[in-house]
This record gives C-alpha cells, structure tokens and sequence, in this order.
C-alpha cells in the first residue's frame, strides 16, 4: 500500500441502525407511513416454540382492518411491543425486544380464525385461552386503527399490567 495508513471510514444511516439489538431492513419512516409492507426479514424474530395451544378466534374485519394487518409493523421506539407481518393468510406477531413468536393467526373466511399460542413460560407468561382472547382482540383493536399508536398501546398495556397486579389506582 505504498507505505500509507488504510484509513476505513464507515458511512452510516439510518437504514443501518440497529433498535434492541435487530438490525432494521429499512428506516423506521418508511413503515410509519405504510408505504411498505412489513416482512419476516425486517426484524430478527424466533420461531413459534413447541409448547403450544390452539383455539378459535370469532371475529370479523373490514377490508380497510385486514389491510391495516396486512401492511404489518415494524417497531418505531423502545415503548413499541409488538413487530408483526402477514404471509398469506397468517399473521405472525413477535414481541420486538426479544423476537419470540406470540400469536399466529390464521384468518379464515368464515370468520373463525386459527390462533396459535406461545406457551412457553420463559417467553410468554399467560396459560389462560379467556385471557388470550381479550388481550389479542385489545391489540387487534389497536393494529387495525389507520394509523397505529405504539405509544397508546403501550400504556393501555402497563395500566392493565398493573391493574392485574394491583398496583393501578385510579385517581381522583
């Protein structure tokens, strides 16, 4: 090399950041403003665990909803949960920090969706079919709005957390 130094300078942007230890495939605008489906490779995710439960999920969507589940998310902040995507007809929802597998829906004409459960106890605390129910039909609520409020979720979910707990007072 002609007895010179080899300076490496890296150029970074955004496309190249890294959120919670997952590499982003694209920025986090381009979801935002859904001009672009969210896929499997937009975020490290970890397959559905063996330990698992199956049961019926009755309830209907808007074209307008299943395009919203459709177009997937890709996590926006630390307070954003959840990354999901659809293939086919089944949406797959992953928490964002560790990548674990939760929900797996497999939506069905007839409006009895196929909904298969983490139940792995180190990945997923809840066993209970009644409680998977009202917190999926909750986020389902919330992902199918036009535009998706990660934050307002994330709130709704610590006030039930804490309101499980009993460590939620309203005030007054």
């Amino acid at each position: 090399m002609n007895g010179r130094k080899k300076t490496i300078i890296r150029l970074y942007d955004r496309r190249q950041s890294v959120k919670s230890g997952f590499e982003l495939k694209q920025t986090p605008e381009d979801n935002r403003n859904k001009t672009r489906v969210a896929r499997r490779d937009d975020w490290k995710t970890k397959p559905m665990p063996e330990q698992r439960e199956t049961f019926a999920l009755n309830r209907s969507f808007s074209d307008e909803e299943m395009n919203a589940l459709r177009r997937g998310n890709i996590p926006q902040g630390m307070e954003d949960k959840w990354f999901w995507y659809m293939e086919g007809s089944t949406l797959w929802a992953h928490r964002s920090w560790t990548g674990h597998c939760v929900y797996q829906i497999d939506f069905k004409e007839d409006n009895n969706h196929v909904v298969t459960v983490n139940r792995d106890p180190e990945q997923y605390a809840c066993a209970s079919v009644d409680e998977d129910v009202a917190s999926l039909n909750k986020l389902l609520d919330w992902w199918t709005k036009p535009s998706y409020d990660h934050y307002n979720e994330w709130l709704s979910e610590t006030y039930d957390a804490l309101k499980k707990s009993g460590g939620a007072r309203r005030s007054k």
